[in-house]
């Protein structure tokens, strides 16, 4: 394809299995640059277009769809720091992740599943401090079966014993980690019925595998990107 050559909606669309209405919806959004029009008003596109896009289309796995449409927005604007600032941004999540699960694997590491709950008891207020969490998130984390406290028979409150402050700090790790609540429960269920935490070695497998594929991910889009501001900057 040459620099000059005109493309159709159709043609950029074509390559990715995509509608031309997509192609539009991305110009729109500032993610491809404004389309020259014919004198009867249709879009014609280049090969800057076509370079824009595959550039996209390889940051969103990478970055996510809201992160990669910032990139290139920033960058069609010509704000090239900009995009390189979210990236690095982008960049320190996926670290952050890892350390996250780091984090998770060693506290399971630390926990012995035979070991009876130790004696002591905290209550909802202290515990949520303890998570950096809001007393309503525990409320609801109870609600679907992550948590179990008892409750006071004085004063109602909810009463958290070891082996449900385990159960919190689990959930807690493994919604950083991307896990929804209904896929948390079970998890935690089997836990419990099993009496140890083998239950939770395949989902830190399938963790530490998509961790790595948005790392390669990263890869290939930064290479896409890369080509598409040697395009911009000819």
């Amino acid at each position: 394809m040459t620099s000059g050559e005109r493309l159709r909606p159709v043609d950029l669309a074509r390559e990715h299995g995509l509608s031309t209405q997509a192609i539009r919806n991305y110009e729109q959004a500032g993610i491809l640059p404004d389309a020259d029009r014919t004198p009867h008003g249709y879009r014609t596109y280049t090969a800057r277009h076509a370079q824009a896009l595959r550039a996209f289309l390889a940051l969103m796995p990478a970055h996510g769809h809201q992160t990669a449409t910032s990139i290139m927005q920033a960058v069609n604007r010509g704000a090239v720091e900009d995009a390189l600032k979210i990236i690095d941004e982008s960049h320190a999540q996926l670290l952050d992740d890892r350390r996250t699960l780091q984090a998770v694997e060693n506290a399971l590491r630390d926990l012995t599943p035979a070991a009876p709950p130790g004696p002591g008891v905290t209550f909802i207020g202290p515990l949520a401090r303890k998570l950096g969490i809001r007393p309503a998130t525990l409320r609801k984390w109870e609600q679907a079966g992550l948590v179990r406290p008892r409750r006071d028979r004085e004063t109602g409150y909810r009463v958290y014993t070891a082996a449900d402050v385990r159960d919190a700090q689990l959930a807690h790790q493994l919604r950083r980690g991307g896990y929804l609540l209904e896929q948390i429960a079970p998890l935690l269920d089997q836990v419990r019925a099993a009496g140890g935490l083998e239950p939770l070695e395949d989902a830190l497998r399938d963790w530490h595998g998509r961790l790595s594929a948005r790392g390669r991910a990263m890869l290939s889009g930064a290479a896409a990107l890369d080509a598409y501001l040697r395009h911009v900057a000819a």
